[in-house]
C-alpha cells in the first residue's frame, strides 16, 4: 500500500483549519491580554443584570464570566485541532463532530456579543472571534467538495500493481 497525498480539496481544508488555528491562538492571547480593561465592563454588565448586591459579588462574577468564555475558547480551539487530525487520519464522521464545534464557535461568538466583547477593544475581539468562525465554516465547506469527500470515503490508498504480476505482495 501506498499512501498518496490528499486530493487539493483536503489540503485547502487543511490550510484553513490551520489558519483559524493561528487566528484562534492569537485570539486567546489578545483576550487574556486585555482582561483587566475587561473585567470592570462585564461587572458593569452584571450589575445591569442583578442591581443591589455588592461590589465582590460582580468582580466575582465579572471573573467567572470571563475565566468560562476564556476555557470554552481553549476548549473549542484544543478539540479542533485533535478534529483535524483525526479527519486527516480518515476517522468515520469526523465532519459531524467539526461541525458541532463550529456549532459552538457561533455560540460563543454570538455570547461575546453580549457578555465579554466590550469598551474600546469590542470591534476587534468580535473580528477575531468572526474570522476564526469564518476559516472554520470555509475549512467545512472545502472538505465537502467531491475530490475530498471521495478521499475521505476511501479508508486506505491502494495502488495499483505492475502490469503482467498476478498475485503478489503488492496491493
Amino acid at each position: 500500500m501506498v499512501k498518496l497525498t490528499p486530493p487539493f480539496a483536503i489540503r485547502l481544508s487543511q490550510v484553513f483549519w490551520i489558519l483559524s488555528f493561528a487566528i484562534g491562538g492569537f485570539t486567546l492571547v489578545f483576550y487574556f491580554v486585555i482582561r483587566q480593561e475587561l473585567l470592570p465592563l462585564i461587572s458593569e454588565v452584571v450589575e445591569e443584570v442583578t442591581a443591589g448586591r455588592s461590589d465582590e459579588t460582580y468582580t466575582t462574577a465579572a471573573d467567572i464570566v470571563f475565566w468560562t468564555v476564556f476555557s470554552l475558547m481553549v476548549v473549542v480551539l484544543g478539540s479542533q485541532v485533535t478534529m483535524l487530525v483525526s479527519f486527516m487520519a480518515r476517522k468515520p464522521k469526523v465532519r459531524w463532530w467539526q461541525l458541532a464545534s463550529f456549532g459552538l464557535q457561533l455560540v460563543l461568538v454570538l455570547l461575546s456579543t453580549e457578555w465579554v466583547a466590550l469598551g474600546d477593544r469590542r470591534q476587534s475581539l468580535l473580528l477575531l472571534l468572526a474570522a476564526q468562525a469564518a476559516l472554520v465554516l470555509l475549512a467545512l465547506l472545502s472538505s465537502v467538495l467531491p475530490g475530498g469527500v471521495a478521499w475521505s470515503a476511501r479508508r486506505i490508498d491502494v495502488r495499483r500493481g505492475h502490469d503482467g504480476v498476478v498475485g503478489g505482495d503488492d496491493l
